[in-house]
């Protein structure tokens, strides 16, 4: 049963993550919900048939708890909080070390856009629907994660999907040649260009958490934006561009000297153009990045 419980972690890091947008706190839940299972007296554990289940209940409750407490964090963050970005795992197959990074599996559900909608929902809604409609647990299992009915646990799925609907743009064919010719520009210090590549109501939401230079609100506007970008580019001399992805999906990354400074995310409006930038500049967000925007090999 040991082997089987470790074997669980994989899959309960990438259900804290999606639930708590930050690698740091999904691994805290996770060492908690292990914490408890240890703590249990033998007779307890041998009494569970599903330690599986049982952990994902514990680690569910845990998440919801933190999520409970983030917004009044959040409040007192510098500026605004956005997610952990993920570097892409190329080559690299899941689960070969314990880097919580490691084990995530990257795909729709944890690309910025769509993790920045999770954001709005309230912790029951986000729980609901990240444990059924990311990860297929039956509403009966939720149900005792949430401590409420099935039913009312259907109805707060229902909720957050229709935040979803609204809010995560599916991700855009032909991201990867626009962040190409976004990157271009920037590194040309082409305002006009960049103006033409972005949604004439694009937002850019910049994440330094008081760590490292950011807007402290959002920046709107495609004019707005590209002054700023060129305003940045003008500033950082020997600041480098990569293609690099992030969360899953074509993103930039910028380094100096082989050290990450800055992670990229973009949503595409309908038309192609960027609707939306996300950048995360909090050194304390980007450990997970190598030098030189790519894993390191091992």
């Amino acid at each position: 049963m040991g082997g089987g419980i470790v074997g669980e972690r994989r899959q309960l890091i990438n259900v804290a993550y999606r639930l708590l947008g930050s690698l740091a706190e999904a691994e805290d839940a996770v060492q908690e919900a292990y914490a408890r299972w240890y703590a249990l007296p033998d007779p307890r554990r041998d009494e569970i048939a599903n330690p599986g289940a049982w952990l994902t209940t514990v680690t569910g409750r845990v998440c919801l708890d933190v999520l409970g407490s983030a917004r009044a964090r959040r409040e007192r963050y510098v500026g605004a909080w956005l997610p952990d970005p993920l570097p892409g795992r190329a080559g690299r197959p899941h689960g070969t070390s314990g880097d919580p990074a490691d084990q995530l599996v990257l795909d729709e559900s944890v690309t910025m856009a769509f993790l920045v909608v999770l954001e709005t929902m309230t912790p029951a809604e986000r729980v609901a629907f990240v444990l059924h409609d990311v990860f297929r647990y039956p509403f009966a299992e939720i149900a005792g994660v949430l401590d409420r009915t099935p039913t009312a646990c259907k109805q707060l799925a229902a909720s957050a999907r229709r935040r979803v609907r609204t809010g995560a743009p599916a991700p855009a064919g032909g991201q990867a040649e626009t962040v190409r010719r976004v990157k271009e520009a920037w590194e040309a210090k082409d305002i006009a260009s960049l103006v033409d590549l972005l949604d004439p109501a694009a937002v850019m939401t910049a994440d330094g958490g008081g760590l490292a230079g950011a807007a402290l609100r959002p920046v709107e506007g495609a004019t707005r934006i590209a002054r700023y970008m060129a305003g940045i580019a003008e500033k950082a001399p020997g600041l480098e561009l990569l293609e690099r992805p992030v969360n899953g999906t074509p993103g930039l990354v910028a380094r100096r000297a082989g050290t990450v400074l800055t992670v990229a995310a973009f949503g595409l409006a309908a038309d192609g153009r960027v609707a939306r930038i996300w950048v995360v500049r909090n050194p304390e967000k980007l450990r997970v990045w190598a030098g030189d925007g790519a894993p390191s090999p091992r």
